[in-house]
């Protein structure tokens, strides 16, 4: 084989679908960032909510798309990659935490890098949790099958 690296193909329907979702989640998220604007020096707790909620419905998507549903194809990039990546936003947390260290709020920026990855990881395990216990898929594996 030549130096050359080949990579698989993606499906035009995929890209459109990711594009698509992608552009209204990052409008939800302005929308969001407008109505409820970060203050220099503060904890900028909308992009907080954003990231917290966006991986709440990450850990709801991902148990309906592999344990409840036998979903289309295009669901997945659509609403994961899509919207919720359009929506949640690790840029703009890290240029937040950036600025906070910047103005001298140096607690509340490394109280903002915990707090958010400990808030994330267990609002993903919350959306999770709920997901099976609302349709009752705890003790089964992908598609009901039993464990």
């Amino acid at each position: 084989m030549s130096g050359q690296s080949r990579t698989a193909a993606v499906e035009p329907a995929v890209l459109l679908v990711i594009s698509l979702g992608g552009g209204l989640g990052a409008l939800l998220r302005y929308a969001v960032g407008r109505h409820w604007p970060v203050r220099p020096g503060q904890v900028p707790w909308s992009t907080f909510v954003i990231n917290v909620t966006g991986c709440f419905a990450m850990g709801i998507l991902m148990v309906l798309i592999t344990e409840v549903w036998v979903a289309n194809k295009l669901l997945r990039p659509f609403l994961g990659v899509g919207i919720l990546g359009g929506f949640t936003t690790f840029s703009t947390y890290c240029l937040e935490i950036r600025r906070l260290l910047e103005s001298g709020a140096t607690a509340e920026a490394l109280g903002y890098l915990g707090g958010t990855v400990v808030a994330a990881l267990a609002a993903v395990a919350l959306g999770m949790g709920a997901t099976r216990l609302v349709f009752g898929t705890a003790r089964r594996g992908r598609r009901g099958e039993q464990r």
